[in-house]
């Protein structure tokens, strides 16, 4: 696992010393204790925009003829400048030129050099299948262009917990429960909290309908071209995209700094007031460590099956592994360390 306070400095550009070495991403960045030892995702307006104004974004993305995804960043400055660097083209290459490839239970993989753009494995990476709870990684990406205010107050609604597709919201969360919107992303990426990002949606500006509309706008923008949402959970198996097109969408959020913490936060306290729920982060190769993971998120309905999105960095390689409609949560843990091992041992990249 990357150590979070090395994280968290290059993230707000500023010189922190702590001792506790474990700390959480919201643990880091709070002011305020919760009066029990557990730190309060507490943020003033001033600090989110710090937050927010530090972090890398993605803007204007093309896809040229040839499939290249060009992802245009830029960086705020203190004064609000936006300072844009040179363009970072990044080129899905399929490259199937690697002998004694691994076999994967999952019904989709994609394994690529998110540096390069060059496919290392693929099976079935083109089919637009449903993505479950991946879906919510998208949330988090128009959540940050929108740079919102992230210490405003949500408070769950009955609606959140309606679910979609026919499905209901299991959750531990109830209707009443408030949190600030920087929780709601946490609950969302971490414990894949569907109320939560069920509610980061109705309270975007212009309501739901805007923020499932930014979502098809964005994925357009990106060159997600089989991708189409219609809600902001995952509950729905019309949420669908390909491997290849969640390829570039971690690609693209592993510009964000929040995305990056908030979705390898191992485990986090939430103090709800009159009750803490005690969390942990749904991918099983984030809480046991051992890997280098830059971005995680797991989903699972009936119709995906068991699915997964990583960044991660294997010899010295950017890597992003998708694995869509594995079996079994084992078979999906098995699936992905089993490709990143493979990937370990490839020529180490200079």
């Amino acid at each position: 696992m990357k150590n979070s306070n090395k994280s968290l400095m290059h993230v707000l550009g500023v010189s922190i010393l702590l001792s506790i070495s474990s700390s959480s991403f919201a643990e880091l960045i709070m002011n305020t204790p919760a009066g029990n030892g557990q730190a309060a995702l507490n943020w003033s307006s001033n600090e989110a925009e710090q937050l927010l104004n530090g972090d890398f974004l993605a803007l204007a993305d093309e896809v040229s003829p040839q499939g290249s995804t060009k992802i245009t960043t830029s960086v705020r400055s203190a004064n609000g400048v936006v300072a844009q660097s040179a363009p970072k083209s990044v080129q899905i290459l399929n490259n199937s030129s690697y002998s004694t490839q691994p076999s994967v239970n999952a019904r989709a993989a994609l394994v690529m050099d998110s540096q390069t753009g060059e496919v290392l494995y693929s099976k079935n990476s083109n089919a637009a299948l449903p993505i479950a709870s991946i879906t919510k990684l998208m949330t988090a990406v128009v959540i940050a262009d929108a740079r919102l205010n992230m210490s405003e107050t949500i408070t769950l609604q009955s609606i959140d917990f309606a679910g979609a597709g026919g499905k209901n919201s299991s959750s531990t969360l109830r209707a009443g429960d408030s949190m600030n919107r920087a929780e709601a992303l946490l609950m969302a990426l971490m414990k894949s909290e569907n109320p939560a990002a069920a509610a980061l949606a109705r309270t975007y500006p212009g309501g739901r309908a805007a923020f499932i509309s930014a979502m098809n706008s964005k994925a357009k923008s990106l060159g997600m071209n089989s991708a189409h949402y219609v809600e902001s959970t995952g509950l729905d198996p019309h949420n669908v995209a390909s491997a290849r097109d969640l390829g570039i969408l971690v690609s693209a959020a592993y510009q964000y700094g929040l995305i990056r913490q908030f979705s390898t936060t191992a485990s986090h306290d939430f103090n709800l007031g009159y009750r803490v729920l005690k969390s942990n982060n749904t991918n099983a190769l984030v809480r046991n460590g051992g890997w280098n993971i830059n971005i995680s998120k797991t989903g699972y309905i009936n119709e995906a099956g068991r699915c997964v999105v990583m960044h991660t960095t294997l010899n010295n390689r950017p890597a992003v592994v998708v694995l869509l409609g594995a079996d079994t949560s084992a078979a999906r843990t098995n699936d992905a360390t089993r490709l990143m091992g493979w990937v370990s041992q490839l020529p180490k990249r200079i």
